[in-house]
């Protein structure tokens, strides 16, 4: 329960409006929807926990800026 902030509040929030829609609806996939959508926050889960959304530092070795740049005409 910590690192709070906006966007996991109203993550948190559209997920318990799903459940309580589905609820009221019977729309029993919704509930379980809602229920997902509302664990996820909960639990601070989801695609980027575990660093799958992270860039990678780019390792490759820059250019050099004066290289000479070859040109072929194709006709």
């Amino acid at each position: 329960m910590k690192n709070w902030n906006l966007i996991r509040i109203i993550r948190l929030m559209l997920g318990i409006y799903i459940l309580i829609d589905g609820v009221y609806t019977r729309q029993w996939i919704f509930v379980v929807a809602g229920a997902l959508f509302s664990l996820m926050p909960l639990l601070n889960i989801g695609c980027c926990v575990a660093g799958n959304c992270d860039m990678q530092p780019d390792n490759r070795k820059p250019e050099k800026p004066d290289a000479d740049i070859v040109f072929e005409e194709i006709k």
